[in-house]
């Protein structure tokens, strides 16, 4: 059985390098597959474009997603999981600097698992990556 693994969909390389930081201190093992973009992240998920080789029963624990992303933000990429019926139920948490009320009540109501507002203090943001890890990587039963 393949080891659990997070899609992280993200665009900014600071915020690459901080997220994988963070999980490097909070002893987070499991291997993180990036995706650049919405567009990337849908063809990971769906095994087409460059990862048109990709096994497409071997899919993320979770996935850490960004909302402002050029291409295609991740509220439409948490739109295309959601209807699809192999993608569905994998748990989606928002991980974002994005502090609108409108951003947090349309993910939820496109079917977030969680809303996390990145911090802009390391520290901060290296605990909330650590409880994350620990919940949706240890704790939580996916179907």
């Amino acid at each position: 059985m393949k080891a659990k693994s997070i899609l992280l969909v993200e665009d900014n390389p600071d915020d690459v390098v901080l997220t994988m930081r963070a999980l490097a201190k909070s002893h987070v093992a499991n291997s993180v597959d990036l995706a650049g973009d919405g567009v990337e992240a849908l063809e990971y998920l769906f095994c087409t474009g460059k990862y048109a080789g990709r096994d497409p029963c071997l899919l993320p624990q979770v996935i850490l997603l960004d909302l402002k992303m050029p291409r295609m933000d991740g509220l439409e990429v948490l739109r295309r999981i959601r209807a699809d019926e192999k993608t569905r139920l994998l748990p989606v948490v928002i991980l974002t600097t994005s502090s609108e009320e409108r951003d947090k009540v349309e993910s939820y109501k496109l079917g977030a698992n969680s809303y996390i507002r990145k911090p802009v203090d390391f520290a901060q943001f290296a605990e909330s990556v650590r409880q994350l890890g620990l919940y949706w990587l240890v704790l939580n039963e996916a179907p």
